[in-house]
């Protein structure tokens, strides 16, 4: 009887645990559109398989018995309550390693090997569990962004009011470009920095910094090529922040996909006074890293001489997101700089 029991435990448990992946495979799948994370799950579930694949099927199979589960129909209050599928996902995370760790205890008894092997996936589902909400979140709190400012300065001052400013305008996202302020005094104006954006309803970017990004509260880092890794940049963040990376060309956005920030920046669209001595990649080569991009779950910004004239000739390109500067923060007035382009991206995709 207890022989039967413990394969009782097992059957019931691996069926938990390949359910609950097979809900994590499909969020992974077509929610985040990722095909690496997807991909993982997938792996993980065969793993599962193969390893139970070893113990004796027929007494499984014998040992299932549904109409004498005394557990069948018990409910918790809420129990499958799920508001959105990240909630989804999160669930069928906690009962996979719940599940592992349950069948890991009681395979113990039948093969040592095969306990070992699903005490090892048990650690790969508390990995990609990480790797996804660290991804997914931040990815979907981006793509609500159309019009994104960088307010290039070392000025305080400037940098708060500009920064004020675009975003009382409709700007969904200003990040933060100071180059040449020292550390003391780019935390301090972070700091306010942050706070403005949080109360204007826009997301906070820090340049380069993401020692800067994580202390002061920042959304997010941008990190250009010479910055800090994307990977390196995950390890110092102390919440899920939205992670961006520079691209110019095909080989620098394939090395950008292979990290999975939550958005590239695509360009210099057209010529640029911020970055001269980088070549124009132009819109075909922003037409190209939207078709690359589109199976990865990796968002995008179009950047680089953007302007109210020449926007929607990345729209038609099937960009949805841009970076502006000079043609808003250096506007006499940059709060109706920003209205007009946003209005007009507003009208175009929304048409």
């Amino acid at each position: 009887m207890m022989d039967r029991a413990v394969y009782r435990i097992i059957d019931a448990n691996f069926n938990r645990a390949r359910e609950a992946l097979r809900v994590m495979e499909e969020y992974c799948r077509f929610a985040v559109n990722n095909g690496s994370l997807s991909g993982r799950a997938k792996q993980l579930r065969h793993e599962l398989c193969a390893a139970i694949g070893q113990l004796e099927q027929g007494k499984l199979l014998a040992g299932r018995d549904t109409l004498g589960d005394v557990g069948v129909g018990q409910r918790v209050e809420n129990q499958l309550e799920r508001a959105t599928a990240a909630e989804a996902f999160t669930a069928g995370a906690r009962r996979l390693t719940e599940a592992l760790r349950a069948l890991a205890e009681m395979v113990q008894a039948e093969s040592k090997p095969v306990a070992a092997a699903i005490e090892r996936l048990r650690y790969q589902a508390y990995t990609l569990e990480k790797d996804v909400v660290l991804f997914a979140g931040p990815v979907e709190r981006f793509n609500r962004v159309q019009l994104y400012v960088i307010v290039t300065s070392d000025l305080p001052a400037e940098i708060l009011s500009l920064a004020s400013r675009c975003a009382a305008g409709g700007a969904d996202c200003i990040q933060l470009r100071a180059k040449g302020m020292p550390d003391e005094r780019l935390f301090a104006v972070a700091v306010e920095f942050v706070d403005i954006c949080r109360d204007l309803g826009a997301l906070s970017i820090v340049n380069d910094r993401i020692d800067i990004a994580a202390a002061a509260g920042a959304d997010g880092v941008h990190l250009g090529q010479d910055d800090l890794p994307v990977e390196q940049a995950r390890r110092l963040q102390l919440s899920p922040l939205i992670v961006g990376k520079s691209t110019h060309n095909d080989s620098e956005l394939e090395r950008a996909i292979g990290a999975m920030p939550s958005y590239v920046s695509l360009g210099p669209a057209f010529t640029t006074v911020t970055k001269p001595k980088i070549e124009v990649a132009g819109t075909d080569y922003i037409r190209h890293g939207l078709q690359r991009l589109a199976e990865t779950g990796v968002s995008h910004v179009a950047i680089g001489g953007i302007t109210h004239e020449n926007v929607e000739l990345l729209l038609r390109a099937g960009v949805q997101r841009v970076a502006v500067c000079a043609a808003v923060t250096e506007a006499p007035s940059p709060a109706d700089a920003c209205r007009r382009i946003k209005d007009k991206m507003a009208e175009f995709l929304s048409g």
